[in-house]
């Protein structure tokens, strides 16, 4: 094979960001400290302001906070928050759990000193086990117990407190991190953390608010620039980043008005059996408005007038009668993408193993292609480099084994796309694009309505024809992901995320790209 905008207002995706550990975090605000000769006062104040700012954009002036601090630099912030809507105008009151002055930070006790010289009612201190959590249901819950410092599972009071706040019907805002959630590993099943509907993060979002088993308790998440210090922030590096608009449009490459469709491609999509032609309709159709020159999709002959029917501009190449039973002629071709309803049969399997030795330069494997080299793990290695494999966590599984949580699944595709030089899409609601080179890009465009069957084969389909246009291949992963994510986005804006189906996906893709220009 050879190789030859204005954001729509209705959607708000906040910059691409490194993805920080607790400790790079704490580290960046020490030497913001520094760098800026401001004190760890004015950098919780620049934070707390931040926060107003946005309560008072989403709250009604008339709207009552209940404000729940630890002894901590979290609580610290709640108290500050606290001094700040009152000034604002809005009813508040805090309440700070357990002080003792042995264990309190310097600026929680800074932030207490300047509440209570306002109003001693404005702060309460209080012993958690004597707190009545029966708030009234219309007051909103600021949670500022515990921070991004939290090293340990809660015990005692402290989870008892947060399973009885969990029970009550208030709206809940975390400040910064929800409490009993670490920044950088998965919880237990059974830990004791506080769910809210948004999380107020300071400049990075934690990984653990990308994963589903601890997403879930962060709710919303708005990431709040608190001016952290740029030259610290580019200095430090992280393997784990966010795709967003700008470097989806840096990998974008507009086309020239002296081209042909010679000049964008040929892909050929492989796949397709008897009763799974959708997949690679889907798929073949997706590489096409993605922008390939040309597509052909290599078919078994049951298919032939499905699919012609079907995507009248895709060229259609037949072998066998119900499965595919070899896979020829595509030397000329610029990229394949394998996989999409092309079962499981014997013959198949060895059609795919032909391909993998014979094939030199990168391939897109997902769908039942990644279920037979699950069976033949002794493919992996003969791949073509820079392969990209696109996996949902179960076809993972098969491939590499189990683990215990997505977080671990993950740092485990990092491994396994360095050991094979591969790029492994790790499909999700935060998908992640891993190149061979380890780097972990999590995705936030896409939504819940895009949990539909077939939304991966046009995902295939994509990453496909952008790969046959000459784009890298973890470009290629990137660029597809995050396209395919937000045309799902704009498809359930307009139709709902219930009723979006897979089709909609590359319906919508125009309206994606139109995002750049």
């Amino acid at each position: 094979m050879t190789t030859s905008c204005t954001f729509p207002k209705i959607f708000k995706y906040f910059g691409s960001v490194k993805i920080f550990t607790a400790a790079q975090i704490h580290a960046c605000d020490a030497y913001t400290i520094q760098a800026s000769a401001i004190s760890s006062a004015e950098l919780m104040e620049r934070a707390a302001n931040k926060c107003v700012t946005w309560i008072r954009d989403h709250f009604p002036k008339d709207t009552l906070f209940v404000a729940l601090c630890g002894t901590g630099n979290n609580g610290g912030d709640g108290l500050a928050i606290t001094r700040l809507l009152q000034q604002r105008g809005y009813g508040v009151k805090a309440f700070l759990l357990r002080l003792s002055k042995d264990n309190m930070s310097p600026d929680c006790r800074t932030n207490l000193q300047r509440l209570q010289a306002i109003d001693k009612d404005l702060a309460t201190i209080v012993e958690p086990d004597t707190f009545i959590t029966d708030i009234p249901a219309h007051i909103v819950i600021i949670d500022a117990i515990l921070g991004t410092g939290l090293s340990r599972p809660t015990q005692g009071w402290v989870a008892a407190f947060i399973n009885q706040v969990n029970h009550l019907p208030n709206k809940k805002i975390a400040i910064d991190i929800p409490s009993g959630l670490p920044a950088d590993i998965i919880p237990d099943k059974d830990a004791a953390i506080l769910k809210v509907q948004d999380t107020l993060s300071f400049e990075f979002y934690k990984r653990t608010f990308l994963h589903p088993e601890s997403g879930a308790f962060a709710g919303n998440i708005h990431i709040l620039d608190i001016g952290l210090d740029k030259v610290f922030i580019n200095a430090t590096h992280s393997q784990y980043k966010t795709i967003d608009q700008e470097d989806a449009k840096n990998i974008y490459r507009p086309r020239s008005p002296f081209s042909h469709k010679g000049t964008y491609g040929h892909a050929l999509l492989v796949g397709g059996s008897y009763g799974k032609m959708g997949a690679i309709t889907l798929s073949s159709k997706a590489a096409l408005r993605a922008g390939a020159g040309l597509v052909t999709a290599l078919i078994p002959g049951y298919g032939y007038h499905i699919l012609q029917t079907a995507n009248p501009e895709v060229m259609c190449k037949t072998n066998g009668e119900r499965v595919i039973e070899k896979i020829e002629d595509w030397e000329h071709i610029q990229a394949i993408g394998i996989g999409p309803g092309m079962g499981t049969d014997s013959k198949t399997a060895q059609a795919l193993a032909g391909f993998i030795d014979a094939c030199k330069t990168p391939v897109v494997v997902d769908a039942d292609a990644l279920n037979l080299i699950a069976r033949q793990p002794e493919l992996l290695a003969k791949l073509p480099k820079g392969s990209i494999l696109t996996p949902h966590p179960k076809e993972f599984t098969r491939l590499f084994g189990e683990n215990t949580n997505s977080m671990i699944q993950l740092d485990h595709a990092r491994i396994q796309a360095m050991r094979y030089n591969i790029n492994i899409v790790l499909k999700g609601h935060h998908t992640a694009v891993i190149t061979t080179e380890g780097e972990c890009w999590y995705n936030m465009t896409g939504n819940a309505g895009m949990a539909t069957g077939g939304a991966g084969d046009v995902l295939t389909g994509i990453i496909t024809g952008l790969l046959a246009q000459g784009y890298e291949p973890h470009h290629a992963a990137m660029l597809g992901v995050y396209l395919h994510g937000l045309a799902g986005d704009i498809a359930a804006k307009e139709i709902s995320q219930e009723a979006l189906i897979a089709g909609d996906i590359t319906d919508h893709l125009g309206k994606a790209f139109l995002t750049f220009v």
